[in-house]
């Protein structure tokens, strides 16, 4: 439950200017939480959404699963678009309620049908892996190609993928470097991996080495624990040597 500071009344809330409103929302803090909480309270659907992503991943508050289910079906249900996919992510990893991938791929349909980038990269993953629905790569594809066209980084790595390996598409390694390096350079730590990858197999040392420094200012976890692995199984002595830098010996705890 939130502070006697952090409450909002519907009073301030309709007397608030819209500019301090935005500004005071942007800040993620439990000030945020308190108008949002408000804003929701009366039906409007973005701040269901904003409140309910904020208590899904504890930004600016204690993360609580359950609560941000109950905002973010409200907002889907008013048609917000990102609140439509969060079901999905909800449904898919069992945050707040109970895994289902049937499900997921039903919020994840919903929101790619009408035109958001997330939802079709969500909905392509799932048709890729056959979770909650049947593999279907080619289908996959197209929905990476829409998201991709729209500069979702994540589909273009994906899509770099498919040419690197020749899935559904002839094989193809100069487009699928293009599209690694228009995927790092969007920020997505895989794409930036797959460039580097790319990098050194052209010989371009440096350049790969000053793109993989870049992997562990937005990469997960586990996925730094991947590359530090990967680098330390290298042959080459500075790749072994990155893997020793304080960045990475942190992802390997």
């Amino acid at each position: 439950m939130l502070a006697m500071s952090h409450t909002v009344s519907v009073r301030q809330l309709a007397q608030v200017e819209p500019a301090r409103l935005a500004a005071i929302v942007a800040a993620h803090s439990p000030e945020a939480i308190a108008w949002l909480r408000a804003a929701a309270s009366q039906s409007v659907p973005r701040a269901q959404a904003i409140l309910g992503q904020r208590l899904l991943f504890g930004e600016g508050c204690a993360a609580d699963a359950g609560e941000a289910v109950h905002w973010l079906e409200l907002a889907a249900q008013a048609d917000d678009l990102h609140a439509i996919n969060l079901m999905g992510r909800c449904c898919e990893h069992g945050w707040g309620r109970q895994r289902d991938t049937t499900m997921a791929v039903y919020w994840y349909r919903l929101a790619a049908s009408r035109g958001l980038d997330w939802g079709m990269y969500n909905l392509a993953n799932l048709m890729m892996s056959g979770a909650g629905v049947d593999v279907d790569r080619a289908t996959a594809l197209s929905w990476y190609r829409r998201a991709a066209d729209m500069g979702h980084a994540k589909s273009i790595n994906v899509l770099g993928r498919f040419f690197e390996e020749g899935w559904e598409v002839a094989t193809d390694l100069e487009r699928a470097f293009a599209l690694y390096r228009q995927a790092a350079l969007g920020g997505d730590f895989r794409g930036q991996f797959n460039y580097s990858r790319l990098l050194l197999a052209r010989g371009q040392r440096a350049l790969a080495l000053e793109w993989l420094r870049r992997i562990p200012d937005t990469a997960t976890p586990a996925f730094r624990h991947n590359v530090r692995a990967w680098l330390q199984r290298s042959s080459d002595v500075t790749l072994r040597a990155l893997a020793d830098e304080t960045v990475w010996q942190e992802a390997g705890q």
